[in-house]
């Protein structure tokens, strides 16, 4: 990679995460925290740690901001990260000198209002912020894909219709265990899914190749394009798949910001939603906007967990429940009410990672990290400056996703996949592609698709050959 130097400020989940992936691809960072206790748990990554104020010229000078190439601020505070992005980019320019790069600056921030201000293209004038990270929207589209069924472990969309599923091998897969995955393939119609990553208790993650061999309990990332293929692979991978209603009913807990976004989200989708909400200001307040001017669209003022309200609302004829509350407890106990009084598939935002798994075991359907979709977001941006869309797969550690462009100097330019001379270390999961309309679409990578000029390709590899498949863009 072209990029020598990184400097996050946060050490707290999303910093030190994405710390993490960046040293899995031997990239130098530094990390910048005022929290003492941040900065000791910090201590164990192999990267230099810093205590102090990162909206300090100084501290920013101790990092190496004048040879780092991107500057990432994570705190848990919108206006801190601000305000740190508008001096890193001053110090950058006062210590870089003329001939350096300019600087990649990346904020995260959670206020509509600043989101507004960058989707105006006012943010970058004033707070020198060339990106902003806003991971909700990335996380409604993950819940979204996930609820369709509760042996999802992890929905990863890639955008134009293209999707990772993580799931686990059961002893029902029959037709797919203790054979090749080649051999296999002669056996399912269709042929076998796409496996893009791998892990078994015990060892490391791979990119398996024709000549594995799945035995229950692997634990699997598999490209797929379309919502409705979801079933058959669950059933190919040994999980009941039940069918997903076209016109599914809905009810969101919270009219908050996040549950207008995710009742918008399934509005859209032809959804039936009913929105839920204890404050009458924020029930008003919605009812009164133009989401709650939807035909499809009913907004109850009221007790989530009174059991009397719920049951006159139909809760129980709901296909799906989903808790957008700010307190992750809360949106825990409205869900698993929900449940508890039938509605078959449940759903949350959570900002505790730790309670994903646990939401889990209690029998909740799908439950999205949000902190992990900012991680994911952030490294994408970071390898604007080399490789594009960078996602990393949840539970199976240590193989990601890069997006890569063919373009004319790629010996593979003009030739089927067949002819491409690919390794088996890496796998292309998708081909995306503009149609004649010039609307993009995302194509399985069959052997005798051709690969032409502007194609995307999304490839799965260990984090360590990033470099490599660079190299190979670039021949």
């Amino acid at each position: 990679m072209n990029v020598m130097r990184i400097i996050i400020g946060g050490a707290g989940r999303v910093g030190t995460d994405l710390a993490k992936a960046l040293r899995a691809e031997d990239i130098d960072v530094v990390l910048v925290d005022s929290d003492s206790r941040a900065v000791k748990n910090a201590q164990n990554l192999d990267v230099l740690v810093i205590h102090g104020d990162l909206t300090t010229r100084e501290k920013l000078q101790e990092a190496g901001l004048g040879s780092s190439s991107v500057f990432v601020a994570a705190t848990n505070s919108d206006e801190r990260n601000l305000l740190a992005c508008a001096l890193a980019n001053h110090v950058y320019e006062e210590t870089a000198g003329e001939n350096a790069e300019p600087l990649l600056s990346i904020c995260r921030v959670r206020e509509m209002n600043f989101i507004e201000e960058q989707n105006n293209g006012y943010l970058s004038q004033w707070a020198k912020v060339n990106h902003v990270i806003n991971p909700l929207e990335g996380a409604i589209k993950r819940l979204h894909s996930g609820l369709r069924s509760s042996a999802i472990e992890e929905v990863i969309p890639f955008g134009h219709d293209a999707f990772i599923i993580e799931l686990d091998v059961t002893n029902q897969a029959k037709t797919v265990v203790f054979q090749t995955l080649r051999d296999a393939s002669k056996q399912i119609e269709g042929g076998m899914p796409l496996i893009v990553g791998l892990k078994r208790d015990g060892e490391k993650s791979i990119v398996p190749d024709g000549d594995f061999m799945l035995v229950p309990n692997d634990r699997i990332a598999v490209a797929t394009t379309g919502l409705t293929s979801f079933n058959r692979i669950l059933n190919i991978f040994g999980h009941e798949a039940t069918d997903f209603p076209v016109s599914p009913r809905v009810a969101v807990i919270g009219a908050n910001n996040i549950g207008r976004r995710i009742a918008d989200d399934w509005l859209q989708s032809g959804a039936r939603v009913t929105v839920i909400e204890r404050d009458l200001q924020l029930a008003n307040d919605l009812s009164g906007s133009k989401t709650g001017a939807h035909p499809n669209l009913e907004v109850i003022h009221g007790d989530h967990l009174d059991r009397d309200i719920l049951t006159e609302i139909g809760i129980p004829d709901h296909h799906i429940a989903i808790a957008a509350l700010p307190d992750d407890l809360a949106s825990i106990a409205a869900a698993l009410l929900a449940s508890d009084m039938g509605v078959n598939r449940t759903g949350l935002l959570l900002y505790d990672a730790d309670l994903v798994k646990v939401t889990q075991r209690m029998g909740i359907t799908f439950a999205v990290d949000r902190k992990r979709v900012a991680v994911d977001n952030i490294l994408a941006q970071i390898h604007t400056k080399t490789a594009g869309a960078y996602a990393l797969l949840t539970n199976i550690p240590n193989i990601v996703g890069v997006s890569m462009e063919v373009t004319e100097r790629a010996k593979f330019h003009g030739k089927r996949i067949v002819e491409a001379g690919f390794p088996d270390w890496m796998r292309v999961a998708f081909i995306q592609r503009r149609n004649t309309a010039r609307m993009w679409e995302s194509l399985r990578p069959s052997p005798d698709k051709t690969l032409l000029d502007g194609d995307r390709l999304i490839i799965f590899c260990t984090p360590d050959r990033i470099t490599d498949i660079e190299k190979r863009f670039r021949a």
